[in-house]
C-alpha cells in the first residue's frame, strides 16, 4: 500500500474553522486526521504542504518512520504548528491502518483496559447572569454530567483586570460547588490568564471546595513556575493543551509539577506521540485529562488513545459540530461518557464531495487587555 494524494477540509464549525485532512491510498483507503490548533491554521496550512510532499509514494503503515521523518527531517524541532499538522497526518495514518487490518485503533495501541471512558462538558461564559449559570450547572449535573469545566471571568468589555478576576474566579467556584453538591467534580480553568501571585491566592483559596483540577494556572512558556505554584498549594494542578511533543511535557511530569496532562491529539503530534506522553506520565502517577475543545475526528482519536491507555482520569467534550449532516459516522457521546466504538480505525467518516463546498476561515480569538490597555493572554 502506498500513499498516493492528501486533501485539506476547512469546515464551519461554531463561528470558527475545522481543519481536517484526508490521506488516499492507492488500495482505497483513506484516513482522516485534524489540525489542533484553529488559530493559525495558515500556518498548519503551509506545514501540511511541506508533509504532503514527502508521504506521497509512502507506506502507511510505517507509522512511527514516518513520525520521525516529519518531526525531525526539517532540522529545527517541530514545534506546535507543524507538530499540529503532524498531529493530523498521524492519526490519518493510524486511521487507514486499523481500516487496513479490520480493528479499531485502540487494538492497535494495546487494546481496551475500560469499557467507556468519562468526558467533561463547559458550562460556558454566561457567568455574568450568575443565576442562569448555576441553573446550567445544576441541569447539567442532572443530566449525567459528573465533570463540569468553567473559567475564571473576565468583564464583559474585554477587560482582564487580573485581582478582580482572581476574586471573581474564588467566589464563582465556591457558588457553583454549593449549587451542584459534594459529587459533582469541578474544573476550573485559568486559561494562562493570571500571574503566579494571582494564581497561587486563587488555588489557594478554592482548595477547601475541593477541585478536580486547576488547569493551566500560569503560562506555559516558563515552566519553572509551576515550582513555587506546586510547593505553596494543595490543589490538583494540569496543564500541556499548548504543548507539541513529549520534551515539553517532560520537564512537568518528571519533576511532579502536574496531576493531569492536558494532552491535545491534535496538537502534540498525533496518538504516536501521545502514547509516549502517557507512559511517561504513568510512571509520576499523572493521568491524563484529554484536550478537545475541537471536532469529532479529535473526540475519536482521544477516545481511543483513553481507552488504551490505563492512567486516564476524564476527556474532555465542549459541543457538537455545527455540520453533523457531514459526519456519516462519529463518536457516540453521552451525558458523562465517550461511548466505545468497535469500528475499524478511528471510527470517523465525513462526506468528502459535500464537506468540498465549504470554505472556513478560522475565527480571531478574543483580545484582552488590563484596565491600562495592555494586551494579555485569553
Amino acid at each position: 500500500m502506498k500513499i498516493t494524494g492528501w486533501e485539506v477540509l476547512t469546515l464551519p464549525d461554531h463561528g470558527d474553522s475545522m481543519m481536517l485532512l484526508v490521506l488516499d491510498t492507492d488500495e482505497g483507503l483513506h484516513g482522516i486526521g485534524e489540525v489542533g490548533i484553529r488559530s493559525r491554521q495558515k500556518a498548519v496550512a503551509g506545514a501540511l504542504d511541506h508533509l504532503g510532499d514527502l508521504l506521497i509514494g509512502e507506506d502507511p503503515h510505517r507509522i512511527e518512520h514516518l513520525w520521525q521523518v516529519m518531526f525531525r527531517r526539517g532540522f529545527f524541532p517541530a514545534d506546535r504548528f507543524v507538530s499540529a499538522a503532524i498531529a493530523a497526518v498521524d492519526v490519518a495514518l493510524w486511521d487507514i491502518k486499523g481500516k487496513a487490518l479490520g480493528v479499531p485503533v485502540y487494538d492497535l495501541l494495546g487494546g481496551r483496559v475500560r469499557d467507556h471512558v468519562p468526558a467533561y462538558v463547559h458550562l460556558g461564559d454566561d457567568y455574568h447572569e450568575r443565576e442562569r449559570f448555576l441553573d446550567k450547572a445544576r441541569a447539567l449535573a442532572a443530566e449525567g454530567w459528573g465533570h463540569l469545566r468553567f473559567a475564571v471571568p473576565h468583564a464583559p468589555d474585554g477587560t482582564l483586570d487580573q485581582r478582580a478576576s482572581m476574586r471573581a474566579g474564588i467566589e464563582l467556584f465556591h457558588q457553583v460547588r454549593a449549587a451542584v453538591g459534594d459529587e459533582v467534580e469541578l474544573i476550573l480553568d485559568i486559561h494562562t490568564r493570571l500571574d503566579p501571585p494571582e494564581a497561587l491566592t486563587l488555588c489557594r483559596e478554592i482548595e477547601a471546595a475541593r477541585p478536580y483540577f486547576v488547569e493551566d494556572p500560569l503560562r506555559s512558556e516558563g515552566l519553572d513556575a509551576y515550582r513555587m505554584l506546586r510547593s505553596r498549594t494543595a490543589a490538583p494542578l494540569a496543564a500541556g493543551e499548548q504543548f507539541g511533543s513529549k520534551w515539553e511535557f517532560q520537564r512537568l511530569v518528571e519533576a511532579d509539577l502536574i496531576d493531569y496532562a492536558r494532552v491535545d491529539v491534535g496538537v502534540a503530534a498525533g496518538l504516536t506521540e501521545a502514547k509516549k506522553i502517557a507512559a511517561m506520565c504513568e510512571t509520576h502517577y499523572v493521568k491524563l485529562a484529554t484536550h478537545n475543545p475541537l471536532g469529532p475526528v479529535t473526540a475519536a482519536s482521544s477516545l481511543h488513545l483513553n481507552l488504551a491507555c490505563p492512567n486516564v482520569a476524564v476527556q474532555e467534550h465542549q459541543a457538537e459540530p455545527e455540520l453533523p449532516e457531514l459526519f456519516t459516522v462519529r463518536p457516540v457521546i453521552r451525558a458523562g461518557r465517550v461511548e466505545v466504538s468497535d469500528l475499524p480505525g478511528i471510527g470517523v467518516d465525513i462526506d468528502r464531495e459535500a464537506a468540498r463546498r465549504y470554505r472556513a476561515v478560522a475565527a480571531e480569538r478574543p483580545h484582552l487587555r488590563s484596565p491600562d490597555g495592555a494586551f494579555t493572554n485569553w
